[in-house]
């Protein structure tokens, strides 16, 4: 039993320094101590974070030796130097450029070289010292560093351009808060730039309404005997517009929304007045002035009221004045016919069928009337 245990233990001890041996000799052979190697100087002046001897070298992504010796320069703490011994076939150029990268998912460190040009002369070494690469001021910074930096950097600046930034943020917000307490004020002006440019949809007009003829004279017992022509009645401003109003109590005007009439109001009276004539029978003696045309008389009206009355209760109210002048100027009647209607609503659905109704059978008045008074 123990003669078992004391060969195990030779045989293991054997095996340990075989191992040791051969790796000696590899380490020996790689770094210059056995093979021939060039060795030369690679000057950082940044620090090399994880750099150490032994480290691999390489020369266009391809091993070409290892890193020897890593020592910092006493007369500069900054710069680090590091040793590599290369393959001597190693085309190290004058504008040979170096670098530190990483290898593999542990992240060791290891010196990258890059191949200048064909026609650049060999690196050439001072006298008495190894040829020197030196690295460009950037070189062996890690990726966190450079992030670092430029976090600093940008906080310098947000320091510098903090009042500024502070004066830009509270006009913008005093710039929003504006907007948005004049936010149909904007939308408005939007609007008309759109319609003014023909770039916005199509906005819908306001809905057109017309008035009725009269279409029913119980009183009418005779036809006119005369020709007689009606010209457009005579009408205030606020009458003489497309515009379909009301009054309130204190007589002040307003318009009925989004509705209008088909034409102005003397004109729309005009054509319609003179179709209730046509209605009653009376086609071939009553029109509208003609040049060519010599009648006998003329209707004269007026527009005195044309609205809803809002007060004391809604009410489609028209007045109109009616005057028959014979053509040698003599007046053969003149008469005020009116007529009141209840409104349901000021809506203008409602309003037009109250004034409608009003109209109608102030129309079958006048053309009774006129009927008699000829």
């Amino acid at each position: 039993m123990e003669n078992s245990a004391r060969y195990t233990l030779i045989g293991g001890f054997a095996v340990a320094c075989l191992l040791g041996a051969f790796s000696f000799v590899y380490w020996i052979k790689n770094v210059g101590g056995i093979g021939q190697r060039a060795l030369y100087q690679v000057r950082f002046e940044q620090p090399v974070s994880g750099l150490t001897p032994g480290a691999n070298v390489l020369f266009n992504g391809i091993r070409a030796g290892a890193v020897a010796a890593v020592a910092l320069d006493p007369a500069n703490p900054k710069r680090v130097t590091a040793t590599i011994s290369l393959d001597p076939g190693t085309p190290v150029r004058a504008d040979t450029q170096v670098d530190i990268t990483y290898q593999g998912l542990t992240g060791a460190a290891a010196i990258a070289l890059k191949g200048g040009a064909a026609d650049a002369p060999p690196l050439a070494a001072a006298t008495g010292q190894l040829p020197m690469i030196v690295a460009g001021s950037d070189v062996g910074r890690s990726l966190t560093e450079a992030a670092q930096d430029t976090l600093r950097h940008i906080d310098g600046i947000l320091d510098q351009n903090a009042k500024p930034l502070n004066t830009a943020m509270t006009g913008i917000a005093t710039f929003a808060e504006m907007l948005g307490r004049n936010s149909q004020r904007v939308e408005g002006l939007i609007g008309g730039l759109e319609n003014l440019t023909g770039t916005g949809a199509p906005k819908q007009g306001p809905a057109i309404y017309d008035l009725a003829a009269a279409t029913d004279f119980p009183k009418l017992e005779k036809p006119i005997m005369a020709q007689l022509v009606v010209p457009d009645p005579n009408a205030i401003i606020v009458f003489d517009s497309q515009k379909i109003l009301t009054r309130n109590g204190e007589g002040i005007y307003a318009n009925v929304g989004d509705a209008q009439w088909a034409d102005n109001l003397p004109k729309l009276i005009q054509a319609r007045i003179v179709q209730s004539f046509e209605n009653a029978r009376q086609l071939s003696t009553v029109s509208r002035p003609l040049d060519q045309l010599n009648a006998e008389y003329r209707l004269e009206l007026g527009i005195r009221n044309f609205q809803i009355a809002v007060a004391p209760s809604p009410n489609a109210v028209v007045d109109l004045t009616a005057r028959l002048v014979s053509d040698k100027g003599s007046v053969a009647g003149a008469r005020l016919f009116s007529a009141s209607v209840p409104v349901k609503s000021t809506d203008a659905r409602d309003a037009v069928a109250a004034l409608n109704k009003a109209f109608t059978g102030v129309a079958a008045e006048i053309v009774t009337w006129t009927a008699g008074a000829i």
